[in-house]
């Protein structure tokens, strides 16, 4: 039972997360090439007059945020899936494990609270000048995050599989 739990809980992570952090990394940058205009016959292209992005592109961010809304949902099923794993292997007060724990519900938190919320201003056109270099830096963080909780599931300080 415990390999089935651990399968469901990595194929959830691979499945679910993945997505978020590919669709909110590139979230930004189309936002910047939305947020300009082209500029005269071959020049560079220069800042549009709002904040608002070029109707152009605007699908194309909307499925981005969809993927990140949609996948979030999905994403509630890693912990679920880990905790379960965790109680059948009798790691559950082990600091690895709590470590990962912690910087799950901040990579959580983050995305809920500041960068799903930037993505949806940004869509309205009322979100701040700078943005797209903002929401990049947040995403950039969030995947950082969760690249720590994989290090740290696959690192497990004292394992004993020697891995």
């Amino acid at each position: 039972m415990t390999k089935l739990l651990l399968s469901l809980h990595v194929v959830a992570a691979i499945l679910a997360i993945g997505p978020v952090a590919v669709a909110a990394s590139m979230f930004p940058a189309v936002l910047r090439r939305t947020a300009s205009v082209p500029g005269p016959s071959g020049s560079a292209p220069v800042p549009a007059p709002s904040c608002a992005p070029s109707d152009d592109r605007m699908p194309t961010l909307r499925l981005l945020h969809r993927i990140c809304r949609v996948y979030t949902a999905v994403g509630a099923t890693v912990p679920v899936f880990g905790f379960a794993v965790a109680s059948a292997l009798g790691v559950l007060g082990s600091p690895w494990l709590i470590a990962s724990i912690t910087l799950t519900f901040i990579a959580a938190a983050l995305l809920w609270v500041l960068i799903l919320p930037a993505q949806e201003a940004a869509l309205e056109g009322s979100g701040p000048a700078g943005g797209a270099s903002r929401l990049a830096m947040l995403t950039g963080l969030f995947n950082l995050l969760w690249t720590l909780v994989t290090v740290l599931m696959i690192v497990r300080p004292g394992s004993t599989t020697s891995a």
